[in-house]
């Protein structure tokens, strides 16, 4: 059954594209031999509309998570689902105020003990971020899913359909425990602390190329190849209460990269710089001798990773302030020290999480 929760402060939205009168009209009633699974949406390519079905760039974000069930009627025979609508924008707008809130939401339904599990639907572009957030501040056995989808709501062989029922029935299966939070595209189920998007524009775009897929659905069923398993020595961060969190800037290396934009981050606010640096994560002389002054006067953390999409960043550096990311890649890096900072995290902390030699070199059996 399709029950909407509307989330505080969006009534324009609600007036516009949710219509509460016939709201369950998509399934007749409760199944109670069916689990019951919260999907909360956010916005992006899965609920955009664009002006023809052939079109697959510059759409608008703006169909809401009723019209978005109701186009999947076929989850109903699979879950009682109800929905959240947490914010309506495209990934690349989601913030630290959106990140805590759907965060607050979920460890509120995952706490229901009716819930069996949760789905968030996402716009690809920033949906690992969104993902392996979740991944750090969330602690739960029962399963989490994000999905998105790479095509507008009514493309030609739209994605936006299946991936939300796939995740639905893997938010439902008893299979699901004790796996952490999961990414579903394209057939395709990966680890939130590990999956990244790696094409633009095709459909199976999310991967981890190292470590691997945790399973695939086989006629709309969830396949894991492996049994439960989880990062070993991944932090958790408790986020509750907060409302914001300390800003990160990441700063992309190349020839002759400009050093003065260090100091200018720091001058707009950052509270630490992570560093995407070339091969395995290295900057100019220049640039590494400015940022040690910098550190010496701020003692902002500062951690190097690195711009190719797969290796490890790390080793030793005739520059004591270099923290390095081990596999972790920018956008994580980022979200991880983010973390670290609100926690009140020491530099010598710090230096733990972004070490790999304390963690991040492989899973270990929950």
């Amino acid at each position: 059954m399709f029950l909407f929760k509307p989330s505080i402060g969006y009534t324009a939205f609600l007036s516009i594209w949710l219509p509460i009168a016939g709201a369950n009209r998509s399934c007749e009633s409760i199944h109670e031999g069916l689990p019951s699974v919260t999907i909360l949406a956010t916005g992006g390519t899965i609920a955009s509309r664009a002006s023809s079905n052939t079109q697959t760039t510059n759409y608008k974000v703006g169909v809401g998570i009723e019209v978005l069930l109701d186009s999947v009627s076929e989850i109903c025979n699979i879950s009682n689902v109800s929905g959240i609508q947490v914010s309506n924008v495209d990934s690349a707008s989601i913030n630290a105020r959106i990140l805590l809130d759907l965060t607050a939401r979920l460890k509120a339904e995952l706490a229901d003990p009716a819930v069996h599990g949760v789905v968030v639907t996402h716009g690809t572009d920033t949906l690992e971020e969104t993902a392996f957030f979740l991944e750090l501040v969330l602690n739960t056995s029962k399963p989490v899913v994000i999905t998105g989808a790479m095509r507008p709501s009514i493309a030609l062989s739209a994605d936006g359909p299946l991936n939300p029922y796939q995740a639905v029935e893997l938010a439902a299966s008893k299979t699901a425990f004790d796996r952490g939070v999961m990414v579903v595209l394209n057939d395709r189920i990966g680890s939130a602390y590990t999956s990244t998007k790696n094409h633009a524009n095709c459909l199976d775009t999310f991967h981890a190329n190292e470590q691997g897929q945790l399973g695939f659905f086989i006629d709309q069923t969830p396949k894991f190849y492996y049994s439960s398993s989880k990062p070993r020595n991944k932090p958790h961060f408790d986020v509750s209460g907060q409302k914001v969190l300390p800003p990160v800037d990441i700063l992309y290396g190349h020839q002759e990269s400009n050093s003065n934009l260090i100091r200018a981050s720091i001058e707009s606010g950052a509270k630490g710089i992570i560093f995407a640096g070339v091969g395995a994560c290295g900057w100019s002389i220049y640039g590494l001798k400015n940022a040690q002054s910098l550190y010496n006067q701020t003692r902002i953390p500062m951690i190097f990773s690195r711009r190719t999409n797969d290796g490890f960043a790390g080793g030793d550096s005739i520059y004591s302030f270099q923290m390095t990311s081990g596999f972790l890649n920018p956008r994580k890096s980022r979200i991880m020290l983010q973390l670290a900072l609100n926690a009140g995290s020491t530099n010598d902390e710090i230096r733990k999480f972004s070490n790999v030699s304390e963690w991040g070199l492989g899973y270990e059996h929950t």
